[in-house]
């Protein structure tokens, strides 16, 4: 008799209970329907209803993501700065952060982060999840395209198209525009044998490791190189008529051999995308894209920390590289994923996919490569074009040959380390 009598009032409490808890649920949609419905009447409405219910657990993630990510870069900005005023450079050190991240799933994170970014919020709450990322991220609102109701999530917002007008392409013929918005990290020209990029004071990455064996880079010979290398002699064209079809054996660790040195009037400029910028990549000049190759890789962050304690951490991560001609000669772009980068959207192929699950993240791993013409004409690019979209901060790193035309003076660089520069904006040009 006394386990009946338990039981029976056991079931009693846990009647008890999901009437309660319906009874609550009930008032909760009660009072946010009448929220949805005042905001609707207040002239809020737009094309999509949203919905009128609780919040979803994206829209709470991406609220308290916001805030951690505010507060962190406010910190970060502080010490930098510090170090500035004090003249001081930061150096390659590397922590164990650096050998943490490596353990983390990072691409798993990044998908399940895209997925979350990428869920329609609310429309009353879509203003407001916008305007504290822009207070966050020091985001230009007045320069979308669209109102802001119209961003059904996060991600579209992100990716969002600007104002007609909001960013005038630069008209010098002889000038090479910014791509991106971003701040100039570093830049140069590549001079000496196996040309390097400096990723930090201290730690330099091969310019072939960025882009791949198989790249048409104009490299001059000198004495016996590695096989495969013997065509560096003839001319950028040739050689890229011949390499275009070359299986590329390339990996992140591939080193140029010592023999090799960049033709002169080869440059380089690294710029970082900070989450808060405009995230899509325009054509830097007029020019042919001739071959794209896809890098699957590693999704590290990109920020100031990250180059300071991760080496080759632009060659590790995933990215798409774009190389062509134009007419200073050899042109490549890469653009390279980070962190919460969901994928890089090629707008001029947009069947290419990014950040997809792999078993096995083996350096060794072939890239994918495409070739746009076999016939040598490639793809088209006007200055200004619309290239590519990133999600979150990324990076893009251009590697390009500027050979001065007849009666010009030598290329040169407009941008000083440091500067923040805007798509269309110049970066360097013949005087």
């Amino acid at each position: 008799v006394p386990p009946l009598v338990f039981s029976s009032e056991l079931s009693r409490f846990r009647n008890q209970t999901r009437s309660f808890f319906r009874a609550s649920v009930k008032r909760l949609q009660t009072t946010f329907r009448a929220r949805a419905f005042s905001f609707t009447s207040n002239g809020g409405g737009g094309g999509s209803q949203g919905n009128p219910f609780l919040l979803p657990g994206a829209t709470a993630a991406t609220i308290l993501m916001l805030g951690a990510l505010h507060i962190r870069r406010m910190y970060s900005d502080k010490k930098i700065e510090e170090a500035r005023e004090r003249g001081i450079e930061q150096e390659f050190q590397p922590d164990a952060k650096a050998a943490f991240l490596r353990l983390l799933p990072l691409r798993s994170i990044s998908r399940l982060w895209g997925s979350l970014t990428s869920a329609e919020l609310p429309l009353w709450a879509r203003p407001h999840v916008y305007r504290a990322w822009a207070r966050a991220f020091h985001s230009n609102l007045e320069e979308a395209a669209f109102p802001l109701e119209e961003y059904a999530s996060l991600q579209e917002f992100f990716v969002r198209t600007l104002k007609e007008g909001s960013r005038p392409i630069d008209p010098d013929p002889q000038c090479l525009v910014s791509p991106v918005d971003g701040t100039i990290l570093r830049f140069g020209e590549l001079k000496g044998v196996r040309p390097m990029i400096d990723q930090v004071k201290g730690f330099s990455y091969s310019v072939s490791s960025l882009l791949g064996a198989s790249s048409f880079l104009p490299l001059i010979t000198e004495g016996k190189v590695h096989e495969g290398s013997s065509e560096e002699e003839k001319t950028p064209t040739e050689k890229t008529k011949k390499t275009w079809w070359r299986v590329s054996l390339a990996s992140p660790k591939v080193r140029d051999p010592v023999s090799v040195s960049p033709m002169k009037g080869l440059f380089y400029c690294v710029i970082y995308l900070k989450p808060g910028d405009y995230h899509r990549v325009h054509s830097p000049v007029d020019w042919s894209v001739l071959v794209r190759r896809h890098f699957p890789g590693n999704l590290f962050p990109l920020n100031e920390r990250a180059t300071r304690t991760i080496r080759n951490l632009y060659v590790e991560n995933e990215r798409v590289v774009l190389e062509g001609l134009w007419q200073g000669g050899f042109m490549a772009m890469a653009a390279i994923g980070a962190t919460n980068v969901g994928s890089i959207k090629l707008l001029i192929e947009p069947d290419l996919k990014t950040n997809l699950p792999v078993r096995k993240l083996l350096h060794s791993q072939q890239p994918e490569e495409r070739v746009y013409e076999p016939e040598g004409v490639g793809m088209m690019l006007k200055k200004g074009n619309e290239v590519a979209a990133f999600n979150m901060g990324s990076t893009v790193v251009l590697v390009f040959q500027a050979q001065a035309p007849k009666g010009k003076d030598e290329f040169n660089f407009c941008v000083k380390r440091g500067d923040r520069i805007r798509v269309g904006e110049a970066l360097g040009r013949w005087h």
